[in-house]
């Protein structure tokens, strides 16, 4: 299953979520693949893509970062998953 995690920094978390980054990398667990991450320009924000089939390695994921920076997981689907469904609603 696909997310998309987002996040945000406070400004008094900044540097310790810099400091974390630059250790970690950000890489979550092992279960869960990141197929891309994007950052804000000029900001303390993103988001990412990751691929889980086991939701309590995503939740592991959130909880090393949370303490530092809100973070939200949303489940997503491709446009290849979504066409199908479109085109049922489409057709009623």
């Amino acid at each position: 299953m696909l997310f998309i995690v987002s996040w945000s920094i406070s400004p008094e978390n900044r540097n310790t979520a810099i400091q974390r980054f630059l250790k970690t990398g950000g890489a979550p667990p092992e279960g869960v693949k990141m197929h891309g991450r994007w950052h804000a320009v000029g900001g303390s924000s993103g988001f990412g893509i990751a691929e889980a089939s086991d939701l309590v390695q995503v939740q592991k994921w959130v909880l090393e970062w949370n303490d530092l920076m809100k973070m939200e997981v949303q489940a997503a689907l491709t446009d290849a998953q979504m066409a199908p469904l479109l085109a049922a609603t489409a057709g009623k």
